[in-house]
């Protein structure tokens, strides 16, 4: 019997190799893979850019710690901030950890700025910012703090699209910041309404409230964006990413705001291997292929290609594709485990999510050959089911 942890609840599935979207297991079966396991390997497995880079930097020198200044660690840092708000970058080993440090540092700004007087901070029903023990406390899924309870209590849940819930919570006064995903992924694909989003953004800049977007799932092109928070045209204070970064690599980071950012000065939070040479790599190579000219473009036409194939699958069922971008879902009514069941005997890999939802997260490069085969074993699998096809 394996000495593993027994808190996951894994499929019976080992695989060997991967190629793009093929992964074959131990068996040499070859599987579809429509999760990229869980879009962090969106520019397909074993992609020649980034193992190259990942190669060549193993070779030279994989880790200092951060006590010394890291190059490639400097030079990821300026390519995200110009690519998005301009801000100061922080770089951990994941989402969860990207998240506890926009949590701290939105808490050192209430403490200092505002003397300790504020330190709440609204979050959405539904959410998920990851499982340590201060993330499951934002998170707004009681599943997800069964167990571990009492959690921490500065947070207050409110539901998506309602802003006279929202300004109700942020007019007592104490909040800090409001920390919301645009798409929410592990809760079912669901989506922030863009006059929402702008009521409570406009809200957050006049009070004094700091805006954080958890862009973990949804950035690095998934929702035909760069950043998920380009579709509408508002700009957080603090932004979380990981997942897509670097490919599989473990990697996370928090961007910040300049004037926001300071106040993380040397001493108030670190980590040891955060931003390391291998990990900066890997990500420096997924970036410069993710800004090249033309890339979102056809990340853009596929989503829609992708988008319009399901419709068409599932036409005439209660069936609901969900999702933006590349970041697709079904919403298969009381049948998910069956419908992923039966996509594994269909040699095609899929997510579960909430509210009965499969992600289908297709690689972002992936092929239009890969793309249709993958699209006929999602229509083999709704026909299987009685669910169209």
């Amino acid at each position: 019997m394996s000495a593993i942890f027994k808190n996951y609840a894994r499929y019976p599935l080992t695989f060997v190799k991967g190629e793009g979207c093929r992964l074959t297991d131990d068996k040499g079966e070859i599987y579809f893979d429509f999760g990229s396991g869980i879009s962090v390997v969106n520019l397909g497995h074993s992609n020649k850019a980034v193992t190259e880079a990942i190669t060549k930097q193993a070779g030279t020198l994989i880790h200092t710690s951060n006590l010394y200044s890291i190059p490639v660690q400097e030079r990821v840092a300026d390519k995200l901030s110009r690519r998005s708000f301009g801000g100061d970058v922080f770089f951990c080993n994941s989402g969860m950890e990207a998240n506890e440090a926009a949590l701290k540092l939105a808490r050192i700004y209430g403490n200092t700025k505002y003397e300790g007087k504020r330190l709440r901070v609204i979050t959405l029903e539904n959410s998920f910012h990851g499982r340590s023990f201060i993330t499951l406390s934002a998170t707004g899924q009681d599943k997800i703090k069964k167990g571990f309870e009492p959690v921490a209590d500065f947070f207050t849940h409110v539901p998506a699209n309602d802003f006279a819930s929202f300004k109700s919570e942020a007019e007592k006064g104490d909040v800090v910041a409001f920390m919301l995903e645009l798409v929410q992924g592990e809760g079912g694909l669901s989506m922030i309404d863009a006059d929402y989003l702008e009521e409570c953004a406009d809200y957050c800049k006049a009070n004094g409230i700091l805006l954080i977007f958890d862009e973990i799932q949804t950035a690095f092109c998934r929702t035909g964006k760069f950043f998920a928070y380009e579709h509408y045209n508002i700009e957080p204070d603090i932004m979380t990413l990981a997942k897509g970064i670097a490919n599989g690599v473990p990697m996370g980071a928090m961007l910040a705001k300049k004037e926001i950012a300071e106040y993380l000065s040397a001493g108030t939070h670190g980590t040891t291997f955060g931003g390391n040479f291998l990990a900066c790599a890997a990500a420096e190579a997924v970036f410069d292929i993710m800004d090249a000219d033309g890339f979102i473009e056809r990340v853009e036409s596929k989503a829609a290609y992708m988008r319009e194939a399901l419709i068409n699958i599932f036409n005439g069922t209660d069936v609901t594709v969900v999702g933006r971008g590349m970041m697709l879902g079904i919403q298969v009514p009381g049948m998910q485990k069956e419908f992923i069941s039966k996509s594994m005997e269909n040699r095609l890999l899929v997510v579960p999510a909430g509210n009965d939802v499969v992600r289908l997260y297709a690689p972002l490069n992936i092929s239009q050959d890969d793309l249709d085969t993958g699209l006929e074993k999602i229509s083999k699998t709704a026909s299987d089911l009685g669910l169209g096809g």
